[in-house]
Order: structure tokens, then sequence, then C-alpha cells
């Protein structure tokens, strides 16, 4: 799906669909050489983060593993509830890999917090992150993020994953929702 489809939910495009392609494809050359040799294993926290790691793992050049976990701190709304609920664990064991997670957004940073130390706790040689998008202002836990796509401004943004209410994940690229839609609940 494109903007042109759902123009009248969007107020803007952020990141088209090629320089979103781009930034990973550069990160993941970058992820390439950090990882060589090292058989890493890929962590996509569900739903959101898919997308990024289809493109992102394809893009790879090194042999790498790959697994999901489903994890949500967000219920029907546009903000965090405060608590990890674990969907979908794990089917790899990941004492003594080296973990690379691919996320989708950073907002307040509380469940990458969370997953950092469940990984590292499990016994993980090495925990990193990859997030396609960060939004500082938001920020309320510290982690650290190794690889960066970009860095947003503290909008509602859909696409490329990142849904509201399960909808426009297959937005093609990242846009600001129009406040009309998420505060009357209208969908698209």
């Amino acid at each position: 799906m494109q903007i042109k489809d759902i123009q009248d939910d969007i107020d803007e495009e952020l990141i088209s669909h090629d320089a979103l392609e781009r930034r990973i494809v550069d990160v993941a050359g970058a992820v390439s050489r950090d990882y060589e040799g090292k058989n890493p294993l890929l962590i996509a926290v569900l739903k959101g983060a898919a997308n990024v790691m289809v493109t992102f793992s394809q893009a790879m050049s090194i042999p790498l593993e790959i697994d999901y976990m489903s994890l949500s701190s967000y219920g029907s709304g546009t903000e965090s509830s405060g608590k990890i609920t674990v969907r979908e664990d794990l089917t790899t064991d990941v004492a003594g890999r080296h973990v690379l997670i691919v996320e989708d957004i950073v907002d307040s940073g509380y469940t990458l917090n969370w997953l950092v130390g469940e990984l590292n706790r499990r016994g993980a040689a090495s925990v990193e992150i990859f997030a396609m998008l960060e939004k500082p202002a938001r920020r309320k836990y510290h982690v650290d993020v190794k690889y960066r796509g970009f860095e947003i401004p503290d909008k509602f943004v859909v696409g490329y994953g990142l849904d509201y209410n399960e909808y426009y994940r297959n937005l093609n690229s990242i846009a600001v929702l129009k406040p009309s839609v998420y505060i009357e609940g209208e969908c698209a």
C-alpha cells in the first residue's frame, strides 16, 4: 500500500520506501562486517519488526539464524500499558549466542530494556540492537542502540510494520497518521 491509497488518513510522509530500504541495506552491510564468523541470531519483535526483518536479513551477506518473539506493552491505544506481555516466546536457545534484536521503533525504551535484560538472563554471549526508528522525545528507559535507522519527531507514525489498531502495517513508507483517525477511532 502506498500513501496515495490512504491519503485522507495521512498528515505527511516522513520517510519514503526508497530511503527506508537504502538505510536498511547500509546497516546490513555494517552488521555483516561486525558479525563475520559469529553465526548471529537475529530476533525480531513481532508484529512491528517483521517488515524490517525481511528486508534486513535479505541484505545481510553472512550466514545467520532468525527467530521471532511476540511481545506487547500496548493495548489497542497509542500509549504503552507499562507491562510486558510475552505472547510468543523464542524457539531458539540464546545461551552462548551473539544476538541482534531487530526492532521497528524505540519509543519509551521499556520493551527493549526488558528484552535485553531477558536475553542476557538467558545467557546470550552478546546482545545488540538495530532499531529502524527512534523517537528520543519519548525515551524513558536507557537502551543502547548500536545500529540506527532514523530519528523521528514525537508524532504518531504508521507504515513499514508500524500500526494503529492493526491497520497500516502494509504501508510501504513511514507516515504521520492524522490525529482525527486515532482520536475518533476510524480505520482505513
